[in-house]
């Protein structure tokens, strides 16, 4: 198994591993422990490079398999061997971003949910852009106004953003600890991590966040669709 490091630091940029598993024809090797987040959620997959003996390939494609995270290399060179030590870099700058846009989705949520009781139905993210659906019947501009209005007093309140990882029957006693409308925890699971926006929003999420909202920025909501009788899009950007 990995240890996935990036669960617990979303800031570490680099990090040493070692090889325990190669799959020649994918080109790809799973590590004992790795920063580069492997996509779910909504949140794209990190990419990057590592590096070994000279040899520094970039990491095309991450993904999260039973046995670990494989790292899919570019195939210009052989991989490393098993046992083989790595360094590892992440692209930071894109990394950040969509540190700071996940988190943005999370504030949008919080308060939609606070204010609305609307929940989640979907969602999908790039770096500094993304998109929400919402359970809602009616959504028109004065009332997406509003909701930017309010989102963007969460980011100016500079709330503290906290992780935790809890046991399965732990985390399920949180209020309202699923905010989709689906729970999409795979029973299996045996730890549940949690990410709150202190005094506005706490849930299940597996992807990396910034520590503080005030790193988000200032939050727009571009446009706004319907999707169904009660299934309203929302399209977000930062600056």
């Amino acid at each position: 198994m990995t240890e996935l490091i990036y669960q617990t630091d979303s800031y570490l940029k680099e990090f040493q591993a070692t090889v325990i598993g190669a799959d020649p024809e994918a080109h790809a090797v799973a590590l004992d422990r790795t920063i580069f987040y492997p996509g779910g959620g909504g949140q794209p997959a990190d990419s990057g490079w590592l590096e070994w003996q000279g040899t520094r390939l970039p990491v095309e494609r991450t993904r999260k398999a039973p046995d670990g995270i494989w790292h899919t290399l570019a195939a210009a060179a052989p991989l490393p061997a098993i046992g083989a030590q790595v360094s590892g870099r992440i692209d930071w700058q894109r990394r950040y971003a969509l540190m700071r846009t996940h988190t943005a989705m999370h504030i949008l949520c919080g308060v939609v949910f606070r204010d609305y009781g609307a929940q989640v139905t979907g969602g999908d993210m790039e770096p500094l852009h993304g998109r929400m659906d919402f359970e809602f019947e009616s959504l028109t501009r004065d009332l997406v106004s509003v909701i930017e209005q309010s989102v963007n007093r969460e980011v100016q309140a500079a709330r503290d953003i906290r992780i935790a990882i809890l046991p399965r029957e732990e985390a399920f006693k949180i209020p309202d600890l699923i905010r989709t409308k689906i729970n999409l925890l795979p029973p299996e699971i045996s730890h549940i991590r949690t990410i709150e926006l202190a005094g506005l929003d706490l849930q299940a999420d597996g992807g990396t966040h910034v520590h503080n909202t005030s790193e988000v920025g200032r939050m727009r909501i571009v446009d706004y669709k319907s999707k169904g009788r009660i299934n309203k899009r929302v399209y977000v950007e930062l600056d």
